[in-house]
């Protein structure tokens, strides 16, 4: 009876030692949280963790959760808006692995066609900088505008409109309102989450832009790179098993260019 109680007692107490595996996640809603749902959850909950998915509907506070810690990790951005928001509001955040990404696409509002164009004609763009920049190359790319020469593409402004070809007016709104903004403009040029989560297919686009540099990314806390959990998220995040899921669901995303 006493070896009995012992090995029990023993037990208790490995269990007791061993650390909670708990994992934070967040993500914009949609596509990403989806993925973690659907994929991600299951492998990490097979390897012991607890997973806990919060989604947000901005692209602000998932960083700045993230670097408060209330957050482990999070999937939303790609890296050139990381460097820019971690630059202006000084974090220390790092990439671990890429993810599918919906691209950024012109979708049709009032009018139907990019034919149909007409002088004044509206288009709703993304407000903050780096997917500004990224519409406003679509833009370029339609032969709508022209960019001054010279310019860097992923910084690209509206002082960096050389001629405004098609005489469009340009209305810079919130990502996430861009969806329901259709109704009230000619055209939306809209991240691929907000599109997908909105019920927009990216069969309806009528333009995609063309550059692979805005794949998204699973994001860390600089410190916590090497980590157990980080490396269980890029294991998760590579795995055959994600890669034939994402493949068969995401139909005309970008992938990680290593896939």
């Amino acid at each position: 009876m006493k070896k009995v109680i012992w090995s029990l007692l023993l037990t208790s107490l490995a269990f007791a030692g061993s650390p909670a595996k708990n994992i934070h996640i967040g993500t914009t809603a949609g596509d990403f949280a989806d993925m973690v749902k659907d994929s991600i959850k299951p492998q990490l909950e097979k390897k012991g963790y607890t997973v806990k998915l919060t989604e947000f509907t901005d692209y602000v506070r998932p960083n700045l959760a993230l670097s408060e810690g209330s957050l482990d990790v999070n999937i939303f951005q790609h890296k050139q808006y990381l460097e820019n928001f971690s630059k202006e509001h000084k974090l220390n955040l790092k990439t671990i692995a890429q993810v599918p990404t919906a691209p950024l696409c012109l979708y049709p509002g009032k009018t139907a066609t990019v034919t149909a164009l007409k002088e004044g004609s509206k288009v709703a763009v993304p407000n903050d900088p780096t997917n500004l920049a990224r519409a406003l190359v679509i833009l370029s790319d339609l032969g709508w505008v022209t960019l001054k020469k010279n310019i860097d593409p992923l910084r690209v402004s509206t002082a960096d409109i050389e001629t405004n070809v098609k005489k469009i007016s340009i209305v810079q709104l919130e990502a996430a309102q861009l969806p329901r903004a259709r109704q009230d403009v000619d055209y939306a040029i809209i991240n691929g989450n907000y599109a997908t989560s909105s019920g927009l297919k990216l069969t309806d686009a009528l333009f995609q832009e063309k550059s692979y540099a805005y794949v998204n990314w699973v994001v860390v806390n600089a410190k916590d790179a090497e980590k157990e959990f980080s490396k269980d998220l890029v294991q998760a995040y590579e795995s055959a098993e994600f890669k034939a899921y994402a493949k068969k669901k995401y139909a005309g995303y970008k992938f990680p260019q290593t896939w």
